[in-house]
């Protein structure tokens, strides 16, 4: 008998699976299609202190092995999450979630988190610090180590649950923004974000997004997403929630080799709404097949 129990800043899972925040709603819509009890936990769409209708469409845009966004956040403000959508969750899910927090300013990221905290359900907070900081002429929180340690700073101030700090991939060197997340006080980190990629249209001789660039996520992007992981995993102590391409339970172990303790399955998702729950499913089989008996003890076993 395999055990894919892994325990992740001190709250053990069932498995490492966790659908990525922007994929799965706030949980409660896909458990119309399957019991999401299954799930390790999921991280809920990324929430900001005010209500944000997102980008102009078009939003998405195919390609080769993977998808562009640029929905833009779009969400109905810590506020309306609170008192509306987290109780249809929790009616429907009955495990510990993360909180996944985005935030145009170090006060926004902190009053955003100060309000959830609240939320005895929330057993994380996954900090994305991809946004741009405002006050800083619109540089992204995750491209400046000394930025992600001032937001982890100030986010650890208004709470003692863990708080995993979400790294961009668009960053020259993505080992000194993860070592500056831990000095910040950071429990942990969870990469990859998105890629920045764009399309154009040949007959509009146009970008296909309104926003003109979008995140590249899918299958395409696991190896840039395994090869970060397995820098990070060297250079810190905290876990690491490792995400980017994942779409079989055989990706799983690959990301847990390279470093991470648990894993995030997001554009996979919107192809097959039944992702997760399938490699949930099929992963004691490729336990077995490749001699594991526990899932905690591969990770970062390819170091």
């Amino acid at each position: 008998m395999v055990s894919t129990k892994v325990n992740l800043c001190g709250i053990e899972l069932d498995n490492p699976i966790i659908p990525a925040s922007g994929t799965f709603g706030f949980g409660y819509e896909f458990a119309e299609l399957y019991d999401i009890n299954v799930l390790g936990s999921l991280s809920f769409k990324g929430t900001t202190r005010a209500a944000r209708f997102g980008n102009p469409t078009p939003r998405i845009a195919e390609c080769p092995s993977g998808m562009l966004n640029a929905v833009g956040l779009q969400n109905p403000g810590v506020e309306a999450v609170i008192e509306n959508e987290l109780p249809k969750l929790f009616r429907v899910f009955d495990k510990p979630v993360m909180a996944n927090v985005s935030g145009f300013s170090t006060e926004e990221y902190v009053e955003t988190v100060r309000m959830l905290d609240s939320v005895d359900r929330i057993g994380w907070f996954e900090v994305n610090i991809s946004c741009p900081n405002v006050h800083g002429g619109g540089m992204s929180f995750g491209t400046s180590p000394e930025m992600a340690e001032a937001v982890t700073r100030a986010v650890r101030e208004v709470t003692k649950k863990p708080i995993i700090i979400k790294l961009s991939p668009n960053v020259t060197d993505i080992v000194s923004i993860a070592k500056a997340c831990e000095a910040g006080g950071a429990d942990g980190v969870s990469l990859i974000n998105t890629l920045l990629g764009m399309r154009i249209d040949l007959k509009k001789r146009a970008p296909i997004l309104a926003n003109k660039t979008g995140g590249f996520s899918g299958p395409a992007i696991k190896p840039v997403a395994v090869r970060m992981i397995y820098q990070v995993y060297e250079a810190v102590k905290i876990p690491i929630v490792g995400m980017g391409g994942v779409a079989t339970a055989e990706d799983v172990l690959e990301l847990m080799l390279a470093g991470a303790t648990a894993v995030e399955v997001g554009a996979e998702n919107l192809v097959n709404p039944y992702a997760c729950r399938d490699i949930i499913n099929s992963l004691p089989a490729v336990m077995e097949k490749y001699g594991i008996k526990n899932l905690s003890e591969i990770i970062g076993g390819a170091h």
